[in-house]
């Protein structure tokens, strides 16, 4: 809304954003992001989604609307935003407690002890890319700051990243810019959390750890730079609790997941790399955003059709509200599947490859259609939600609508390569992870990781 009302008032036309009170600390900040500080704002007393109907017309007609007449008639109150620090500004000298202090009073750590960034300490890291400091990876928002290797190194440093991570860092960034993302969502309300997951060599090089607890701290490149990537949409993109960062309940950061490359290869299916369109054996990262998920434990049988049941059932679990994402954001889920190395392999030695899992749950992850409207009818309140009415007009494929049975079902997607799958975590464990995706508000995308000319020399000394 304050986007609009930002493009509204730049061609000279006067807003008015009417906007919860609940989210007026959204509001100002988002404002400021947008470069109008002053931009007008309305006030809808309470949340319209828990009122009643009279409540919702009195509090509209007895405070909002003066409010926007207010402010479509009268010029707004001037004022301004306090300027942005330099990127290699001093902020702070002192020792280890004093800094860390610091960094907590102005928002720019996540309540955890950070490393001092100092000059050393970010030359360090940026001996690992041939990029330039002042090289610009893309403007994030909500408070539209540019992206720089400066800031990725420093922020690297903070996270407790080691200098080594540098590509991988700058790969993230660049893909947390890239539009497809959708990073302005980051702090919506479901508080969904981003998901990377890291492919190729690097994973051996860098010491990711990709088999048992490969979901747990304690691992220092899954760890530090999952906290990295928090880091960073706190810094520079803005995303502040209270402020841009709205979530309801929230989410905290997710340490990195490295694919088990040794089994994919050994069983013949295809790594997310290379589904993500990459080359076999690339360094990549991928990056989508998910609201929660679900440990599926003993997932038993000797063959897949077995084991199908297990992992179709725990699918639609995981999904409610989230298929408004299905019809009506142009079938924009991607649910993710994690399948430990034993599944994984079962599965193959039964003959199925990862296209015949996708394949699998396409035809067994199904609702009947009654259920899926009435998800998005009578508890997500959503206006699309008549299935055979979009698929008659062309929205929806003919999946949806192959008969009036409301017994019908229907697919949870719109076909079967939506569904991600990774293997990864532990050898022995036939257990597999179930993670409900929050649609274009964080769409899967995938970057690749250049190393530097020099990066076996710099592995070589470190």
């Amino acid at each position: 809304m304050l986007r609009a009302s930002a493009v509204s008032e730049k061609i000279g036309v006067p807003s008015s954003s009417i906007v919860c009170d609940g989210f007026l600390a959204l509001a100002a900040a988002a404002s400021i992001g947008q470069g109008m500080p002053n931009l007008a704002l309305a006030v809808m007393p309470g949340h319209p989604g828990v009122q009643s109907n009279e409540e919702l017309r009195r509090n509209v007609f007895e405070v909002t609307l003066d409010q926007v007449v207010a402010n479509l008639t009268a010029a707004p109150a001037v004022a301004t935003a306090a300027p942005d620090l330099g990127a290699r500004d001093i902020v702070i000298k002192g020792d280890l407690d004093e800094v860390n202090e610091y960094f907590v009073r102005n928002e720019l750590s996540d309540g955890l002890p950070i490393m001092p960034p100092t000059q050393d300490r970010i030359d360090a890291f940026l001996r690992y890319t041939d990029r330039k400091p002042d090289d610009v990876l893309g403007v994030l928002l909500p408070d539209n700051r540019q992206a720089t290797i400066w800031s990725v190194a420093v922020n690297g440093v903070m996270a407790g990243c080691r200098p080594e991570y540098m590509p991988v860092l700058v790969a993230l960034v660049e893909a947390m810019a890239d539009p497809y993302f959708c990073v302005e969502h980051c702090g919506s309300t479901p508080g969904s959390d981003t998901l990377i997951t890291i492919n190729g060599p690097i994973i051996k090089e860098l010491g990711f750890n990709y088999t048992q607890g490969v979901m747990r701290d304690g691992f220092q490149a899954n760890t530090s730079i999952g906290r990295f990537w928090r880091l960073y949409l706190r810094n520079i993109a803005g995303f502040l609790p209270h402020k841009n960062d709205k979530a309801t309940f929230g989410n905290t950061w997710r340490v990195v997941i490295a694919e088990n490359e040794e089994v994919v290869s050994k069983i013949g299916w295809t790594s997310n790399s290379v589904e993500m369109g990459f080359k076999a054996g690339a360094n990549t990262v991928t990056i989508a955003r998910f609201t929660g998920g679900n440990h599926i434990s003993s997932v038993s049988g000797s063959t897949p059709e077995q084991m199908l049941p297990y992992l179709a059932d725990a699918m639609l679990k995981q999904y409610s509200w989230q298929l408004g994402f299905t019809i009506g954001y142009e079938g924009t889920l991607r649910p993710l599947v994690l399948l430990s190395p034993i599944l994984a392999e079962t599965m193959a030695a039964g003959g199925w490859s990862k296209q015949d899992l996708k394949n699998a749950l396409f035809q067994q992850a199904r609702l009947p259609a009654w259920e899926f409207e009435r998800f998005m009818r009578d508890w997500t309140q959503k206006p699309i939600w008549n299935l055979a009415e979009q698929s008659r007009r062309g929205f929806l494929p003919k999946v949806y609508h192959e008969s009036d049975d409301p017994q019908r079902l229907v697919p949870i997607v719109w076909e079967a390569d939506d569904f991600m799958i990774v293997v990864t975590g532990d050898l022995g464990r036939n257990s597999a992870y179930i993670f409900a995706h929050q649609g274009n508000l964080g769409y899967p995308t995938a970057k690749e990781i250049r190393l530097p000319a020099k990066w076996k020399a710099l592995r070589s000394k470190a």
